[in-house]
Formats: structure tokens, sequence, C-alpha cells
């Protein structure tokens, strides 16, 4: 699963809004919303947006990113 489809769904499964995600990785909606479009976060962002849910970032090796949430990866 792409990271940006990883990340909907922790918000999904958490009901954290999109905005929300974005203020605190530092973003603006806008900036978040093209990146989560274009997958073009970088490692600091995406372990910030792990730290929002309380989840976990990896990657092994790149290219492969994932995000683990309750044990379970995403």
């Amino acid at each position: 699963m792409a990271i940006s489809e990883q990340i909907k769904t922790l918000m999904t499964r958490t009901g954290v809004k999109q905005k929300y995600v974005a203020e605190k990785v530092g973003l603006s909606a806008e900036n978040f919303n093209n990146k989560l479009r274009g997958e073009r976060f970088n490692r600091e962002e995406l372990e910030k947006i792990a730290a929002v849910f309380g989840a976990e970032y990896h990657e092994d090796p790149p290219p492969r990113q994932w995000f683990t949430f309750k044990g379970e990866e995403i």
C-alpha cells in the first residue's frame, strides 16, 4: 500500500482530521494535501506523522515504507 494510503487509513481509523495532522507536522493544509497526493513526504515528516497517531514509521530498505499502528502493519 502506498504511504499516502497508509496515512489516510490511519486518519480513518483514529478519526484524526487531515488539517490537524498538517498542523502537527508543520505544514499548511494545502501543502500537506499536495504531498499526500504526490507521495512526496520526507523521512522527518513521516516520523512526525507517525507520532501524531502514536504509530511507528519504518523503511526497509527504501523505497519500502510502512507504518505500524497498535502492533499492526498498515
